[in-house]
């Protein structure tokens, strides 16, 4: 930790990313915003914040949804 902030050597201190957490290396869309999207026939809708999209039956064919 070269300043004694805690950021330790460069490009490797907090907010660099790389992870699946955090405000860096999150999936594009991920979020409370986003569509869930049905893997067998292509039917999407809202995502729901809170509810994974994997636990909701497609209104067409009750299939699983997916992130889309």
């Amino acid at each position: 930790m070269p300043g004694g902030d805690g950021t330790g050597p460069r490009g490797q201190g907090p907010g660099t990313g790389g992870g699946r957490g955090g405000m860096g290396g999150t999936k594009p869309g991920a979020g409370p915003g986003g569509v869930c999207k049905c893997p067998s026939c292509g039917h999407t809708v809202p995502h729901q914040a809170g509810r994974p999209c994997y636990e909701i039956p497609c209104p067409k064919c009750g299939t699983k949804m997916v992130r889309g």
